[in-house]
C-alpha cells in the first residue's frame, strides 16, 4: 500500500481524520493527529457530569446559608480596613480630581464650541 492510499484511508470525505481503529497503524509523516474528544466527554463518549463544590452529600439550605455567613464573617476579619484619616485624605483627593477634570472638560467644550461657531460663520452657515 502506498503512502497516498494510506492517507486516503485515514481521512474522511472532508479531509478530516477518521477515528483510528488500530493504534499500531503507522501514519505518514506530516499527517495531522486524530482529534481528541470534546471537552467534558467521558470515557463512553457521553458528557461527563461536573459537580459544583465538594463531592459529598448535599447539605440543606439552612446549613449552606449559615456556612456562607460564617465564611463571610471570617473573611471580613481578614480585611485591612483603612483608618478614618486615610478615608478623609482619599476623599479629598477624589473631590479635587473631580473638580479639576470638570473645569478642564468645561474649558475644552467652550474652546471647541467657539471654534465651530466661528468656522460656521466663516463658511457662511
Amino acid at each position: 500500500m502506498s503512502t497516498e492510499e494510506n492517507e486516503d484511508e485515514n481521512f474522511g470525505a472532508l479531509g478530516e481524520p477518521t477515528p483510528a481503529g488500530d493504534s499500531s497503524v503507522v501514519k505518514p509523516i506530516g499527517s495531522p493527529a486524530p482529534r481528541a474528544g470534546r471537552f467534558g466527554e467521558g470515557a463512553e463518549g457521553r458528557g461527563a457530569r461536573r459537580e459544583r463544590g465538594l463531592a459529598g452529600p448535599r447539605t440543606g439550605f439552612i446549613q449552606r446559608t449559615s456556612q456562607f455567613l460564617r465564611d463571610t464573617r471570617a473573611e471580613m476579619r481578614r480585611v485591612s480596613w483603612p483608618t478614618a484619616n486615610e478615608v478623609k485624605n482619599t476623599t479629598i483627593i477624589t473631590l479635587i480630581a473631580v473638580v479639576f477634570f470638570a473645569i478642564y472638560l468645561f474649558g475644552v467644550d467652550r474652546v471647541w464650541s467657539f471654534l465651530i461657531d466661528h468656522l460656521r460663520t466663516w463658511l457662511g452657515g
